[in-house]
């Protein structure tokens, strides 16, 4: 680059001269000698400058070369070095990932020896609760097939509370005492003979013609017992009068919205016995509403539209009692407003009777002056 510049710059300056020289056609011989030693001087000094330009070219090919060839030198070890950093943690990673590969398969295989010992663990605590329950139900059947005739020794005797058996006859709810029964005979701790026993004892008067229609070999078995007494004096069968009862009652004179309430219930506990406890919530409701008496009381009470008996009752007392406090408001306010009218009425009539005696006062007085003669 540097010796096109000079060469560029000899060319101008031959030029210049050149033209010069054009330009000073007729000079003198003197200015020709001095143009042509100079001349010759510099064609004589180039080759030096080139050979100098070359030279210094060289140096800075090479110089250039020697920082490239170290600048890649450099580098590649640079990334080198990257490589070798990459392949050590590559190497790292797979080592920790064969690291974790072996622990997996130590915790899969200690997972699985444990669901083993649990499973077998499992099993043999299976087999001692079945041998367990088997032994218990075949000394519950012993007992219960033993006859209960311990000896009377006072050593043993200790004091036990009874509950009195009840009795049962046509008057009674078969219902009603089939529950009492049950409650008896859990808290007395009878078993199936001594519950059998105990029913058999229990029936009183005509209700115990229904253990003629049993057999002889059935009386010892409480459940046919039972399903004879619930065929024949079961509510089952007096579920429609029930319902009939129900659609038609209505709320006595005098009597409570309580004592309403509680009948209403207990016909409906007979008549819908099977159904769902929500459906019989919000009938018992309805049946209520429409057994009130009084009529405001009655509508009011629908309109809250209860889906249970006991907010239907407590509304209904509610609005009753409102109603009652009401109507005493206004007989006491139809009194005042008479007492008013009434003392309005003796205060005109006094004013009118004080008016009518002046009146008379001032025609009495008008008589008894003397007329003047007009003569």
């Amino acid at each position: 680059m540097e010796s096109l510049f000079l060469a560029i710059r000899d060319e101008e300056i031959y030029g210049e001269r050149t033209k010069g020289n054009e330009e000073g056609t007729g000079g003198n011989e003197e200015g020709t000698g001095r143009y042509e030693s100079r001349i010759g001087k510099e064609n004589r000094a180039r080759p030096r400058r080139n050979q100098e330009r070359t030279r210094r070219n060289e140096e800075g090919q090479e110089e250039m070369k020697n920082k490239i060839q170290s600048h890649v030198v450099s580098k590649v070890g640079e990334n080198k070095d990257h490589v070798n950093s990459c392949i050590e943690r590559i190497e790292d990673v797979q080592s920790v990932k064969r690291e974790i590969g072996e622990v997996k398969g130590e915790v899969e295989r200690k997972i699985e020896e444990v669901e083993d010992n649990v499973q077998g663990k499992i099993e043999e605590v299976k087999e001692k609760v079945q041998g367990k329950i088997g032994d218990l139900e075949k000394r519950l059947s012993e007992l219960e097939d033993r006859p209960i005739n311990f000896p009377a020794n006072p050593e043993l005797m200790f004091s036990r509370p009874t509950v009195k058996s009840l009795a049962f006859d046509e008057q009674t709810s078969w219902t009603v005492f089939k529950t009492q029964f049950h409650v008896v005979s859990s808290a007395n701790g009878w078993n199936n003979r001594v519950k059998d026993s105990q029913l058999v004892a229990s029936i009183r008067g005509s209700a115990a013609e229904v253990l003629q229609g049993i057999p002889s070999d059935k009386l010892k078995d409480l459940t046919t017992i039972e399903n004879a007494l619930e065929a024949r004096f079961g509510d089952s069968n007096l579920t429609h009068i029930y319902m009939t009862e129900l659609k038609t009652r209505r709320q006595e004179p005098g009597e409570s919205h309580q004592v309403l309430a509680a009948d209403v219930e207990r016909l409906m506990s007979l008549a819908y016995a099977e159904w769902p406890q929500d459906v019989r919530d919000s009938l018992e409701a309805q049946y209520f509403v429409d057994a009130i008496r009084d009529e405001d009381t009655q509508h009011a009470t629908r309109l809250m539209d209860a889906k249970d008996l006991k907010p239907s009752v407590a509304y209904s007392m509610k609005y009753e009692a409102a109603k009652t406090v009401s109507k005493t408001s206004r007989n006491e306010r139809s009194i005042e407003i008479e007492e008013g009218t009434e003392k309005e009425k003796d205060e005109k009539f006094d004013c009118l009777l004080k008016t009518l005696e002046k009146l008379l006062n001032s025609h009495v007085t008008g008589k008894k002056t003397p007329r003047r003669n007009p003569n």
